[in-house]
């Protein structure tokens, strides 16, 4: 009987071959690249792109609110010119918020 290959077969790889196989492989899970960022390092907070502007507006109103019942709770803490300050703060907070949730409600969903 005839057999197409040599018995035992040949089975010495190309050593320097393998060896770059062998660190390529290696070096994408071992020293994965580092992202390259989106925005510019010096910014510490971003919105990250793509988000829908109802979703955007929700959030705002959300902090807003928040903003809000922070500044009520330190301006009942307070006399005098300072309480006139937190609550004039807590106004333009409130008059922000009433314009944010007017463009929400003028946002058409998706």
């Amino acid at each position: 009987m005839f057999k197409a290959t040599p018995n035992p077969p040949d089975t010495t790889p190309n050593s320097k071959a393998f060896d770059k196989a062998a660190d390529r492989a290696l070096d994408f899970y071992l020293k994965p690249r580092p992202a390259e960022p989106e925005a510019d390092p010096s910014q510490l907070f971003t919105v990250v792109k793509g988000i829908d502007t109802e979703s955007l507006l929700a959030n705002l109103s959300e902090t807003l609110a928040s903003a809000n019942a922070m500044v009520s709770d330190l301006a009942f803490n307070l006399e005098g010119s300072r309480r006139h300050v937190a609550l004039g703060i807590q106004q333009l907070i409130e008059l922000s918020g009433l314009l944010a949730n007017r463009a929400l409600d003028n946002a058409e969903p998706r």
